[in-house]
């Protein structure tokens, strides 16, 4: 194995035909272009961008390069059952979609004035991203699609901590508690909640509910269970087995190197899709800094 002094030395090695990019947030915009500038197939973790304008610039560099493979590590936490879940969907068992109902939820306390601020709560480091909003509604695009308008509230009840590397109090501008109501472009309504503060709520604390108008859907991440309610059977929860054909694994890697090798595109998940779950969590912060509500797609 070849250590480098610096990501320069990496991006401008000839010898180096791709790049993966495992910065947090802040970095991604700025290697992903050099990247591409120097020719290099570039897979970037995952959030894409700090915000929506970056997310449109790396979008615009890669479509510039057409010959070179730009990936986003994708949001895992669903893999197992989306193609199971889209299956229904498109079977229209569920009938029309009404509501979806999303909680994404640490199930912790508030933690004390001046705990050590993580990455995820410094704006430095991942700027407009709060929490898991952003790998749920990844999953929710890959079902039902994407919101084209968004109303939200937020919190912020630690206020101060301690800033990991020089030490001194630091004021967090990230929310650590969050409501967002949503219309989709499908035509149902979505209530997504996240928090880190609530302590403890409910049984299940991160969970994906779809309302239709013949059935309901729920999955439960904590027990990992997918179940289904279907008005012609009952309207009870049966638990839905996923069948190996259709269960999903992590093969981002593996989804990078066929593309690079010309067998296979990009799935999970390319720069579009990346923008548009960018510019959801941008229209969020504009909402819940503004009062406002915001609409989708966001015009630049």
């Amino acid at each position: 194995m070849q250590a480098a002094a610096s990501w320069s030395e990496i991006i401008e090695d000839p010898e180096v035909d791709a790049v993966v990019i495992g910065t947090w947030p802040y970095l991604h915009h700025t290697l992903v272009l050099a990247a591409l500038a120097a020719s290099k197939h570039v897979l970037t973790e995952a959030r894409l961008a700090m915000n929506a304008q970056q997310a449109r610039e790396m979008l615009k560099a890669s479509q510039q390069k057409p010959n070179l493979v730009a990936q986003v590590v994708p949001s895992p936490i669903t893999f197992t059952w989306d193609a199971t879940i889209q299956r229904i969907i498109q079977d229209q068992k569920l009938g029309d979609l009404i509501y979806v109902e999303v909680r994404g939820q640490s199930g912790a306390f508030p933690q004390a004035t001046g705990t050590t601020m993580t990455w995820r709560q410094d704006v430095d480091l991942s700027g407009l991203n709060v929490m898991k909003l952003g790998i749920f509604y990844e999953a929710l695009q890959r079902w039902v699609g994407d919101a084209t308008k968004v109303q939200a509230l937020s919190k912020t009840v630690v206020k101060t901590r301690t800033h990991g590397e020089t030490g001194e109090p630091a004021h967090v501008q990230i929310p650590d508690h969050l409501d967002v109501l949503a219309e989709l472009a499908c035509g149902a309504q979505a209530h997504l909640v996240m928090s880190d503060v609530t302590g403890v709520g409910r049984t299940t604390q991160n969970e994906i509910w779809l309302y239709g108008s013949k059935g309901t859907l729920h999955l439960d991440l904590d027990a990992r269970k997918l179940s289904i309610a279907l008005q012609e059977a009952g309207g009870k929860l049966q638990e839905v087995q996923v069948s190996a054909e259709r269960e999903g694994a992590w093969r981002v890697e593996e989804e990078f190197i066929g593309a690079i090798r010309g067998i296979e595109q990009i799935q999970r998940t390319d720069f579009a899709t990346g923008l548009r779950y960018m510019e959801f969590t941008q229209a969020v912060a504009a909402s819940y800094q503004t009062g406002q509500a915001v609409y989708l797609p966001l015009t630049h």
